[in-house]
């Protein structure tokens, strides 16, 4: 089973809830800390995928605790907690450099073989639909 993973990002101009559109604050906006927790559950199962397969995100649940200003630094973390065939489940946690729980949540990722998953939305675009 895929383990753990954590990635360190800082905060940009770009990655304020401004830029991308959930607010009007110089804040890490609630998309890109999303974002940046999918990447973690990404990576944490990136090396027990062949290059035939992907996983994809289904689900998630995240709350966002607290204001992260430009320039500083969110660690964010992902760990598997449930696996059941090619779902997996991980509990994703983020804080700052004061050690401070900027966002909690999980997220539900599926494993997919990637020309299969491809060729549906190529059909179903054929389709007209």
């Amino acid at each position: 089973m895929a383990g753990s993973t954590t990635l360190r990002f800082t905060v940009g101009e770009g990655d304020t809830a401004a830029a991308v559109g959930s607010g009007d604050l110089p804040v890490l906006g609630t998309p890109r800390l999303l974002a940046w927790a999918e990447a973690a559950t990404c990576a944490a199962v990136a090396d027990e995928l062949d290059a035939s397969s992907t996983s994809v995100g289904t689900r998630v649940a995240l709350e966002h605790r607290t204001a992260s200003a430009v320039g500083q630094e969110v660690r964010v973390t992902a760990t598997v907690t449930h696996r059941d065939g090619r779902l997996l489940r991980f509990e994703v946690v983020a804080v700052d450099s004061a050690d401070a729980v900027v966002g909690h949540g999980e997220v539900t990722r599926v494993v997919v073989d990637r020309e299969r998953f491809l060729g549906r939305l190529r059909k179903g675009a054929a389709e007209g639909g």
